[in-house]
């Protein structure tokens, strides 16, 4: 049977409560990991490898966060994301809400992007 979204959330918060170390409280679906949460860098890693082993998934490298269309420069120009890039985000991250992205394509802005919501998408797209 498939999990609802309310469990995959549970879980998911579950993960980001060890691997970041922050309260339950504090885990909610627009919390931003980076910049609510306090996310580095290596955490993204830790995080992909326990949401891999808590939903039994494969996280491809560049799947749940494309990073190698920033250094493309068809998708990104003085530091923006182009529409072309924006167009190829879109279709690679289709579980993602990029709307706030898409306002305002500053490149610095994108880690915004993943929100507790986003990784719950995510998980559900990959449970099927």
């Amino acid at each position: 049977m498939a999990m609802s979204q309310e469990e995959i959330f549970v879980k998911v918060r579950e993960v980001l409560t060890n691997a970041l170390a922050v309260d339950d409280a504090e885990v909610t679906p627009t919390a931003r990991l980076t910049e609510d949460l306090g996310a580095e860098s290596i955490d993204y890693l830790d995080i992909t490898f326990q949401l891999e082993k808590t939903f039994a998934i494969k996280i491809p490298k560049g799947e749940l966060i494309p990073e190698s269309l920033f250094s493309n420069p068809e998708y990104v120009s003085n530091g923006r994301m182009t529409p072309q890039g924006m167009a190829e985000l879109k279709s690679r991250m289709p579980f993602a809400d990029l709307s706030g992205f898409e306002q305002d394509p500053d490149v610095n802005k994108f880690r915004d992007v993943f929100t507790v919501q986003t990784l719950v998408d995510y998980v559900k797209s990959k449970l099927g």
